[in-house]
């Protein structure tokens, strides 16, 4: 669970309090014969909420997710800070190298200990399909699903989005307890909800509070939350956020804590946002992450500050967005907005605050148009807008991950290194398709460079791919040596023509 609050208030200590305030109103509320005065009529007693039926709706739909990385074996750099003083002038003789006085930089290997977390997730769909949180099974070499029933499946990955943190995961398992899934945006402050996880190794556990705020930025990846007062700790990473029907309102992702546990408040995806990021991780491998091309801030947020500089503002309003940069080539841009501008509706919504912009933003793929309406210099103007992606066009993105080269592969053995004469490499061990094969990438390949950067392990080909996926030049230039000994080149487009 990531630190960015929650308080447990007993139900019992909630209801009660609703009791004395209905009964303190009654006792004291006058009538028109007693009293001279106006009188305000007293409200409705308050009825205890029975949440029992949420409970029992979504319980059946959330897992317990445990994440196990295994032990490996590391190379690292390390410098030696003695070496300037104890440097071997036989060369190696008594177990150090040759001093340079430079305190040279060495490599070494290193065991990392086996570690297992732990979290929570989320049955979508009856044939297995699995929403959680990124951070829950990032890193995983192994992932273990408990149903509620304690029956236990293996996970396999199927797409994850570190931006938004969530994850889509599948066990093999048939007619599923699915979660019904509401839509977010009808969520009201104030409603009761439930947050349904595995908080602290308690499995199966489900706390109740209100929705506190809507659309909250907290400087994350997500800038548009739902913010509950529902208890939510370590564990509940990826678990429900119910509504009193037992509906899926968001996945719950965060805490705000300085202490690592609930004092305050909690931070849920709402699933506006993760129905899109699950459609294009089952569609594309990655999400499709559509661009405005501003930066801004709230309006209110941006008078106070001009006013602490002591600069009078008016705008016109004091609801929306204000636009301090439109960025080159954009969709904003390209639309003619202008720094100054202050949006105030999308396709026809009341944007009040930042975080309702990324909500409306973050259900679009580049392509989408949106229908902008904002204020410049106090007069209202429309434009619709073309969202463009990060690279700044409206392609599809294709999955930046390995599955994109459609191979496998494995770090190059001490013999081959001794018998080709290299230091370094990964075989190709099998091409299933995908882009090795379009550019003809042959198993047994031995790869050692990719766009000028050494490839020594896997993790250094996964980064070098998403490097390029993002640039302008969506290409890997691969070199490296056949097992023969013979040198290859080959050009490897991660785009379709």
């Amino acid at each position: 669970m990531k630190k960015i609050i929650n308080i447990a208030v007993p139900t019992s200590a909630v209801v009660a309090i609703i009791f004395s305030v209905a009964a303190f109103t009654h006792t004291n509320a006058a009538t028109p014969e007693q009293s001279p005065t106006p009188v305000v009529a007293a409200a409705p007693v308050a009825q205890p909420v029975d949440l029992t039926y949420a409970a029992e709706k979504s319980l059946p739909s959330v897992v317990y997710i445990k994440n196990t990385q295994n032990a490996k074996t590391q190379t690292v750099e390390y410098s030696d800070p003695f070496e300037d003083f104890f440097s071997d002038p036989f060369g190696g003789f008594f177990g150090r190298g040759q001093g340079n006085g430079q305190g040279q930089r060495r490599q070494r290997q290193v065991q990392t200990p086996k570690r297992v977390g732990a979290g929570s997730g989320v049955i979508i769909s009856a044939d297995g399909y699995i929403v959680t949180n990124n951070h829950v099974v990032d890193g995983a070499d192994e992932l273990l699903v408990t149903l509620n029933d304690n029956k236990e499946y293996s996970a396999r990955i199927i797409g994850a989005d570190a931006t938004t943190d969530l994850a889509l995961i599948k066990i093999d398992a048939k007619n599923l307890p699915a979660i019904l899934i509401a839509n977010s945006d009808d969520v009201r402050v104030g409603e009761w909800v439930l947050a349904v996880g595995n908080p602290l190794g308690l499995n199966n556990t489900v706390t109740a509070g209100i929705v506190s705020a809507k659309a909250r930025s907290m400087g994350q990846g997500v800038s548009s939350m739902i913010q509950t007062d529902a208890a939510i700790n370590q564990g509940n990473s990826g678990g429900a956020l119910v509504n009193a029907s037992g509906q899926l309102i968001g996945i719950n992702a965060m805490i705000y804590s300085q202490t690592g546990s609930n004092i305050g408040y909690g931070f849920a995806i709402p699933t506006t946002i993760m129905n899109k990021v699950v459609a294009d991780l089952k569609q594309y491998g990655n999400v499709q992450r559509a661009m405005i091309g501003i930066k801004g801030s709230d309006v209110n947020a941006y008078v106070d500050s001009e006013k602490e500089k002591g600069n009078e503002v008016d705008l016109g309003t004091m609801e929306g967005i204000y636009v301090a940069e439109v960025v080159d080539d954009g969709a904003a841009a390209e639309g003619g907005l202008q720094k100054g501008d202050v949006i105030t509706h999308i396709d026809g919504q009341k944007i009040s605050k930042f975080g309702e912009l990324q909500n409306v933003i973050a259900q679009k793929r580049p392509g989408d148009k949106i229908s902008v309406t904002y204020l410049r210099n106090k007069k209202k103007q429309n434009v619709t807008l073309t969202l463009k992606n990060e690279q700044g066009n409206t392609k599809v993105m294709k999955d930046a991950d390995l599955d994109v080269l459609g191979g496998q592969f494995r770090a190059i053995t001490d013999s081959q290194k001794e018998q080709l004469n290299i230091g370094y490499g990964l075989q190709v061990t099998k091409v299933s398709g995908g882009r090795l094969k379009d550019a003809g990438v042959p198993q047994g390949f031995i790869i050692q460079r990719v766009n000028d950067q050494s490839v020594k392990t896997i993790e250094d080909l996964q980064k070098i791919v998403k490097e390029a996926s993002k640039s302008k030049t969506p290409v890997l230039w691969v070199q490296g040596i056949y097992p023969t000994g013979k040198k290859g080149y080959f050009t490897v487009p991660l785009e379709e023509e």
